[in-house]
């Protein structure tokens, strides 16, 4: 395989062959949960209805935010890398490498986007839940207690370096919940982590009701986190190990 056909097969199919439907478990859960489905059946990008109506986190999330949020930073994240892999296809057609490093950062980043904002959707609710089961006797193995997890998610996403995203994760390798700091959408990541919650403090999440504070925003999204969710991605995430 020379390398232009090695660029193809692993940054075309890569990415959306991890979401398509396989004999995989989990990749199969993930294309048919909803919103979960980031690809059509060609590999393109597709971005989901959101699952509820725009005022449905209020007071805490106001709707003219989550408008904006949804519809154009979502959603040029989701046009952004479809351009991106029409670019590469471009390129690697021509035969003109020179410009697949630039393309294939910008995949990263507007794909890890996507990933993470859709999660984040279903990560909300308009009620107070609670952890329980599995996700709350693991979250007190890696953790100590709930309460010691609300504080240290809390503080890695109030303590980001300019924009990106505080993370809950599944890490496989070592069978734990982990706390990610995700500078952008792509940076400082964990390899096979899986997301379970995540909370977004790019500014435009907050920027129109909180102003320049932060952590009020993120103190207030603990009201509406839905562990009910946050519990199937852990049990979806769970069946990569069997």
């Amino acid at each position: 395989m020379n390398r232009k056909e090695f660029l193809k097969s692993s940054t075309l199919l890569g990415a959306a062959s991890l979401i398509l439907p396989t004999n995989n478990a989990f990749a199969k859960n993930l294309a048919d949960n909803s919103i979960d489905k980031l690809v059509d059946g060609n590999g393109n990008y597709i971005q989901q209805t959101l699952p509820y109506s725009e005022n449905f986190l209020e007071p805490y999330m106001d709707a003219e935010t989550l408008h904006l949020h949804y519809t154009f930073h979502h959603g040029g994240a989701v046009k952004g890398a479809n351009k991106d892999l029409q670019m590469i296809k471009k390129a690697l057609d021509e035969n003109n490498l020179e410009t697949i490093d630039f393309w294939t950062k910008k995949l990263s980043h507007h794909f890890s986007s996507h990933i993470l904002h859709s999660i984040f959707w279903t990560n909300l609710t308009n009620k107070n839940t609670l952890p329980q089961g599995d996700l709350l006797r693991r979250i007190e193995k890696s953790f100590g207690s709930f309460d010691k997890l609300k504080i240290l998610i809390a503080a890695t996403s109030k303590n980001v370096d300019g924009n990106g995203w505080g993370i809950l994760a599944y890490q496989p390798y070592s069978d734990s919940l982990v706390i990610l700091q995700c500078e952008n959408h792509e940076k400082l990541t964990q390899w096979g982590a899986i997301p379970l919650l995540v909370i977004d403090v790019w500014e435009h999440a907050y920027y129109l009701k909180y102003k320049n504070k932060r952590t009020d925003f993120v103190d207030a999204l603990f009201n509406i986190i839905n562990w009910d969710n946050v519990a199937l991605r852990l049990n979806d995430a769970l069946k990569l190990t069997l």
